[in-house]
């Protein structure tokens, strides 16, 4: 078990079928203890219950809110001792065009996606230090990598690009505590999100444009933040990993 013993804490993973859930169950499976972190209480705590072994933990948590962000890591830190993982994946969408996004729109999704994301990186970066190890995984997407393409408009592929740059200022700053970051970037992935928002011609559309020829599966971006998480990785530090079935070869 790559895990065994490590306590992580995971945002927006209260969903069925969503990065965050497969990311939790993957986890679990490999021996670590999970918090759950969702602004839907009673789904994270659904959640945890769901996840392989005894112990896990879901709790309501609004990554917009800095107080939220710090009473569930004071939380986690009570509970366990220590808090060896964070995966920043909450995050929302919004497919709309450059001249249809008022100033409600771009604040809605800068908050949650990135202002959010450093919220919950500032509530557990303190325990981290204090350890001297810490891995942070954050979920950003092709989107800031080539400027939208698949759905979210162009203030979501802003924020997405912001986390680049927030992962690799964080990684720098970081690695001499002993504390890593890197981020995901994820193309499609079949979510109960992205089933939602996008049409199914526009997801032939897609597809069509992944060497690979299909979407991708929530497991197989789990997959990757294990391997981030996990010791197999380090020496990986200020990473963008690519999830995208060839859709980005560059």
């Amino acid at each position: 078990m790559l895990l065994k013993n490590r306590i992580a804490l995971i945002t927006g993973a209260a969903s069925t079928r969503g990065i965050g859930r497969a990311t939790a169950e993957l986890f679990a499976e490999h021996g670590a203890k999970v918090a759950i972190l969702d602004i839907d209480a009673e789904g994270a705590r659904a959640a945890a219950k769901s996840l392989k072994g005894r112990g896990h933990l879901g709790v309501k948590c609004d990554v917009t809110k800095a107080k939220d962000c710090e009473r569930v890591a004071a939380r986690a830190l009570k509970k366990w001792g220590r808090i060896d993982i964070l995966v920043n994946n909450a995050g929302i969408a919004q497919p709309l065009k450059i001249m249809e996004i008022d100033q409600a729109n771009f604040d809605k999704i800068i908050d949650i996606n990135l202002r959010g994301m450093l919220q919950m990186s500032q509530a557990v970066i303190p325990t981290m230090r204090a350890q001297k190890s810490g891995s942070i995984v954050n979920l950003a997407s092709v989107a800031g990598q080539r400027g939208g393409g698949i759905f979210g408009g162009p203030h979501y592929a802003a924020s997405k690009a912001g986390i680049l740059g927030l992962t690799k200022a964080t990684a720098r700053e970081l690695a001499p505590d002993n504390i890593r970051a890197n981020a995901i970037c994820p193309s499609f992935i079949a979510t109960d999100i992205a089933a939602g928002q996008i049409p199914a011609d526009r997801i032939e559309t897609i597809i069509a444009g992944v060497p690979m020829g299909r979407a991708g599966e929530p497991n197989e971006v789990a997959g990757c933040a294990l391997f981030l998480a996990s010791d197999l990785s380090t020496y990986v530090t200020g990473t963008e990993v690519d999830v995208n079935g060839g859709s980005h070869i560059h």
